[in-house]
């Protein structure tokens, strides 16, 4: 009776512990439909658009332009950035390209994804989709990972008949993260997350300025280092739990057993 009171209590410690972990791990939200979603794209990493995560930003450009935007995200997430390009009528065949740099301003390498797609001739559009390594609360600074701050993508084409430069062109990005959890959680985070401008503010200048010069001002919905609950701190609790329980329950079958036997008096 007591080993099956004791197997329930870990049954509903389980139960509680992975329901907070289940919905860490749940897709990041989209942006809330009432947003205005922006309809135009930087020309360079200074003027890249701003976009929030879950956000179709669209805009109007010619062929042969670099068109930038930007978003952020924070440790713990996957980021996958989708572009479509719609092409002219009329056009030789053409090869298009999206790649995406973190807040140093360093190509992330695309786990999968279609990064660069060539379109045939005539084709109506062409998609692009690069889905990034998991940004990591902290790294070596001679490492390459993806850390928390901004992100910039960089849409163009790379492959273009003489003819077809100057040609209008419509397109449009989306960002979305799925948030990883505990399998991605490492021991440290930056000080900063890399954002534009945030490393030349001094407390000095934020005491004086209440609007110091940010290049980019936008965070996450939750702020940065949102994530720093995730099913990792879970796991470690649910097995230090399951391992008392288990010393608990070896000990009540087994006791007794090494005791020699009392032998009445007498006998």
């Amino acid at each position: 009776m007591r080993i099956t009171r004791v197997l329930s209590a870990a049954a509903l410690m389980l139960g509680l512990a992975v329901s907070p972990a289940a919905a860490d791990s749940s897709p990041s939200p989209s942006a809330s439909a009432d947003d205005a979603a922006p309809t135009s794209a930087g020309t360079s990493f200074r003027t890249a658009t701003e976009i929030e995560q879950g956000q179709q930003a669209t805009a109007s450009g010619s062929t042969g332009d670099y068109q930038y935007w930007s978003f952020p995200a924070d440790a713990g997430q996957r980021p996958t950035v989708k572009a479509t390009v719609k092409l002219p009528k009329t056009h030789a065949a053409q090869t298009w390209q999206v790649d995406v740099y973190d807040g140093l301003r360093r190509r992330q390498a695309c786990q999968y994804g279609a990064q660069t797609r060539t379109a045939a001739a005539d084709a109506a559009s062409v998609e692009l989709a690069c889905v990034l390594r998991t940004v990591r609360a902290w790294s070596e600074p001679w490492a390459n990972d993806p850390l928390p701050g901004t992100y910039y993508i960089r849409l163009t084409a790379v492959g273009l008949a003489t003819a077809d430069l100057g040609q209008p062109v419509d397109t449009s990005v989306r960002a979305d993260s799925k948030d990883i959890g505990g399998a991605a959680a490492v021991d440290g985070s930056l000080a900063e997350p890399l954002v534009p401008g945030i490393a030349v503010t001094s407390a000095s200048d934020e005491e004086t300025s209440e609007s110091s010069a940010v290049l980019s001002a936008i965070e996450p919905e939750d702020g940065w280092s949102s994530g720093w609950w995730s099913d990792r701190w879970v796991w470690t609790v649910l097995g230090g739990v399951l391992a008392a329980l288990a010393g608990v329950g070896g000990y009540t079958l087994t006791r007794g057993a090494g005791r020699p036997r009392q032998v009445p008096p007498g006998a």
